[in-house]
């Protein structure tokens, strides 16, 4: 887990640069993210797996989906009396009818034309609706299942290729469902009934038409094979440039420090360039298949128009009936441009579509195994054993030893890139060990399942998410069904009731994006009191302090010992005095647990520790510089 369900993944410090790796990002530092296409993406659906996802949600919806197919069938089939009418209307002419012989079909042809476009506009309607329904489902599963996904799974694949999903992918397939899919339906309907009222005014037309099926066909087969692969990988190049820009944006702090700005500037360039020049490929095809689909209307209108010369000069239609064979392929024209263009949308969607189905098909996290209770006995924690390597042959933990006592507040010490942070994301679950076994309560995690860890484990970085709406909502991610009583308890708790009644409107202060703004120290209580709400057996704490001020350090440290009374308390400590407020100090050195013991032993061992103690005391002493901003809180960047 993440802090008290805000999903962001803890870091290893504020300079981000921590176990080699920048945590802001999940890969290593100064890395420039050309190693996107060797990383285990996020799988996607093949097409029958997206069809299957596609018909299921459909099911759910069968009396919507079956009244805009009639809709539209109606609608569709009282167009194609236009063309019989007009041909009728020919006929009444060459046979000199007169005028008032004109009036019946005229009339006929309104009454048509009106009646279409109320059918057209209801049937759009309703394909729009059901497209739109079908795609909150479909959102929704995603986005539930994705929330689910194990943040290691996520930094894996790289932030970018989720957050793509989420946004392109979903505002393309939204375009198609609004646009594409109502004409494209349409479009199918016409041609399907326009080929059945060519067979019924003489066969012969039928086949006339039916010369430029060929022609149509290897257009298609020439554009989707090619079309296909350009989008796939063009939705992979817009993961890989948006991984990019989050991986150089979010640690530019980084970047900065290591002078890597001029690195990752020509990385950003060189996706973009890929992204682009897959783009243009796209329009080349869409060029070239338009060109195909002009020779394929010339071929088969000059068949009509032959095939209607010859039956009318010896005699098996007539001339209006001729026309109206004419004037029904002239309206496929338009249907079946729009059809097969339409098939490049399909394509963009289809892919889109599949990323999508691929995340939100993925097997749920399995429960705690036959045979083991569904909970742990207590919040004791036992690692032993454990390894751990983000890079093959580059550990960062190795055989790491540790019993925690349940009830126990033990801190984590050592220099950035010791280990700290790593066995902390180990031990909530976040990433699984190379080797080795963490128990928790009596229970290995593997039996425990992810769900089981997130229950006993909560963990809080420094990086506090504050969602946009009313203050109450956001502590109620942690139990939904708190009382607004429940929720000033927690906040008292953890010494934050004061400031949170005097916000504008209390509980019901809008925060977050647009709303009021809070310090980092308040942030920070947030989340702190969200660990009250959750009341887990086990709670981790990030250098939650860390960002604060030394004065909103001070605060946030007392509220987060009142925070872990009654459960097991891991510090990943920032400031050595959170540390030694700890009832044992666990001193990392090189992935290596290398001394152990109460913060007084330590200090009289005259180790590593005590050494650590020294610096940071001398550096208490040491003259400050004058304060460039009040003490205190910094706004939070939310």
């Amino acid at each position: 887990m993440t802090d008290a369900k805000s999903g962001r993944p803890a870091g290893d410090g504020p300079d981000a640069n921590r176990e080699g790796r920048d945590m802001s990002s999940g890969t290593p530092a100064g890395r420039t993210g050309d190693e996107y296409a060797d990383r285990e993406l996020l799988p996607t659906a093949t097409g029958a797996q997206t069809l299957a996802a596609v018909g299921s949600l459909l099911r759910g919806h069968r009396l919507l989906t079956a009244l805009a197919f009639t809709v539209l069938v109606t609608g569709t089939g009282i167009g194609l009396l236009t063309a019989p009418l007009l041909g009728r209307i020919v006929d009444l002419v060459v046979a000199h009818r007169g005028t008032g012989a004109l009036t019946v079909p005229m009339v006929l042809l309104v009454a048509v034309a009106v009646t279409r476009g109320a059918a057209t506009a209801i049937g759009h309607s309703l394909v729009a609706r059901l497209g739109e329904t079908v795609l909150a489902d479909l959102r929704e599963r995603f986005v539930g299942r994705a929330l689910r996904l194990p943040l290691g799974r996520v930094e894996q694949a790289g932030s970018g290729d989720l957050t793509s999903r989420v946004t392109g992918d979903v505002t393309v397939i939204a375009k198609a469902v609004r646009v594409a899919l109502p004409e494209f339906a349409a479009a199918l309907l016409t041609i399907v009934l326009t080929l059945a009222g060519l067979a019924v005014l003489d066969w012969r037309f039928l086949a006339a038409v039916l010369l430029a099926v060929p022609v149509h066909i290897l257009t298609v087969r020439w554009y989707i094979p090619r079309a296909a692969s350009v989008y796939a990988r063009h939705r992979v190049a817009g993961g890989a440039l948006q991984h990019q820009l989050l991986d150089s944006i979010g640690g530019v702090r980084t970047v900065r420090a290591f002078r890597l700005t001029d690195v990752h500037a020509q990385a950003v360039q060189q996706r973009s360039q890929e992204a682009v020049g897959l783009a243009l490929r796209g329009i080349r095809l869409v060029s070239g298949f338009f060109s195909r689909l002009n020779a394929g209307e010339f071929i088969g209108l000059a068949a009509v128009m032959v095939t209607g010369f010859l039956l009318v000069d010896d005699g098996s239609v007539s001339i209006g009936t001729a026309t109206a064979a004419a004037l029904y392929f002239h309206s496929l024209f338009n249907p079946i441009n729009a059809a097969l263009f339409l098939i490049d949308d399909a394509q963009s969607a289809g892919a889109s579509l599949a990323r999508l189905v691929g995340v939100s098909s993925l097997p749920e996290e399995h429960e705690a195994a036959p045979g083991h209770g569904t909970a742990p006995a207590d919040g004791s924690v036992r690692v032993s054993a454990l390894r751990h390597a983000y890079v093959d042959g580059h550990p960062v933990l190795s055989d790491v030893d540790l019993e925690v006592r349940s009830g126990e507040r033990v801190a984590l010490v050592g220099a950035s890139g010791a280990g700290k942070t790593t066995l902390a994301k180990l031990i909530a679950g976040v990433h699984e060990a190379t080797g080795g076994a963490i128990a928790i309560g009596g229970i290995d995690t593997r039996d425990l399942g992810p769900a089981g860890v997130r229950r006993a484990v909560t963990l809080i970085s420094q990086e506090v998410h504050v969602f946009a709406g009313p203050l109450a909502e956001d502590l109620r991610l942690a139990r939904p069904r708190a009382t607004d009583e429940e929720l000033r308890a927690a906040l008292a708790g953890v010494d934050a009731l004061d400031w949170v009644e005097a916000l504008p409107d209390g509980l019901a202060t809008v925060v977050g994006d647009g709303g009021h703004r809070l310090t980092v120290t308040q942030t920070q209580h947030l989340a702190l009191a969200r660990l009250v709400l959750a009341d887990p057996p086990i709670a981790i704490l990030d250098e939650a302090t860390a960002d604060a001020g030394s004065a909103g350090a001070r605060v946030l440290e007392s509220a987060a010992v009142r925070a872990l009374e009654g459960r097991t308390g891991l510090m990943v400590a920032h400031r050595l005095p959170q540390a030694a407020t700890a009832d044992r100090v666990v001193v990392f050195d090189g992935g290596r647990v290398v001394e152990m013991g109460t913060h007084e032993e330590l200090v009289a061992a005259g180790g590593r520790y005590a050494a650590l103690w020294a610096a940071w005391s001398d550096s208490r002493r040491a003259p400050s510089l004058p304060a460039q901003r009040p003490p205190g809180d910094r706004p939070a960047e939310h």
